[in-house]
């Protein structure tokens, strides 16, 4: 595939607003930023571009993206250091190191929707997968052939969003025991049979949030993001910012949460109802709600359809 090719293939979400809210905390003497999604590199490129004396640590848990993102930087590369690892090992990765800025673009990439193979969409017919990295050992067929009711109901409820779980996670169940789930067609097939037929004529395509549940549980996503935010946000320098996109409510909402947390400003003793004390709070928000993208940039490109953007900046050193 081809620098172009692979340009062509994905476009980074919000790249401009990206690199507006990044330039305050770049724009100082030697930058050094962690993508923790790096993907095909779209925002990664830009940011190179757009700042000439940055560096940037990429880490993405998919070898074939790091791979893709090499071909597409060029000779961007020299500014790159590639990690092949899930971004809740930031702490790790930096061992002591101190960056001025954390992306996290969330959710799947665009090299994992786009080839079928993957299992990914349910547009087309491929094998139940959906391992970001292929290496892991779970799939979405290990969880569709094996887990029981209750937690195939609370794998679509709770990760999907989903209201009709149960009576999906029964017929699944159901039809497994004549014949185990293989290929993607076979899932979207039990959805449109399950979901009645007025609730499958709003919302998009009716198996969009079951596919996201899936994703979601076969790799883990809620619980790594949980597990990096409080290490990116420990890893800024005073005047570093932290970007995150995300694409669900329940990403945004665990983001949300974590920038709320160290952008409060009092402190009192446990049990103890009056104020103590008052200290400076070690972030501030940056977007004081989510930012989504504009309607231009979501005729242009629909995978920012979704999008919520939140930027915290450091402002002081934790207590």
């Amino acid at each position: 595939m081809t620098e172009k090719s692979l340009q062509e293939q994905h476009i980074p979400v919000m790249r401009d607003r990206v690199l507006e809210m990044f330039a305050p905390a770049l724009n100082v003497s030697n930058p050094l930023l962690i993508d923790g999604t790096l993907g095909l590199a779209g925002h990664t490129e830009s940011l190179l571009k757009a700042f000439p004396n940055l560096k940037i640590i990429g880490i993405d848990r998919d070898p074939i993206a790091i791979e893709r993102a090499k071909q597409r930087l060029g000779e961007l590369s020299s500014r790159v250091e590639f990690i092949n690892e899930t971004y809740d090992q930031i702490e790790t990765v930096l061992a002591g190191r101190k960056v001025n800025g954390v992306l996290l673009d969330l959710g799947v990439s665009s090299i994992q929707l786009d080839e079928a193979n993957r299992g990914f969409s349910y547009a087309q017919d491929a094998p139940l997968d959906m391992r970001m990295n292929a290496t892991d050992s779970l799939t979405a067929a290990d969880i569709l052939n094996t887990y029981d009711v209750k937690d195939l109901t609370y794998i679509l409820g709770t990760y999907g969003e989903e209201k009709f779980a149960k009576r999906i996670a029964q017929e699944l169940v159901k039809r497994r025991a004549e014949k185990l789930w293989s290929s993607t067609f076979e899932l979207v097939d039990l959805i449109k049979d399950v979901i009645p037929a007025p609730a499958r004529r709003t919302g998009g395509n009716p198996a969009k949030r079951t596919f996201q549940a899936l994703r979601i549980a076969v790799n883990n996503e809620l619980q790594i993001l949980e597990r990096a935010i409080p290490q990116a946000m420990a890893a800024l320098v005073v005047g570093g910012r932290i970007l995150v996109l995300s694409y669900h409510s329940l990403e945004d909402r665990i983001v949300k949460n974590a920038f709320k947390e160290q952008s409060s400003i009092i402190d009192t003793l446990p049990g103890l109802p009056i104020l103590l004390s008052k200290s400076i709070a070690p972030f501030e928000l940056v977007t004081r709600k989510a930012e989504q993208a504009s309607d231009e940039e979501i005729a242009l490109n629909p995978r920012s359809t979704s999008v919520r953007l939140r930027v915290a900046q450091r402002v002081a050193v934790a207590a």
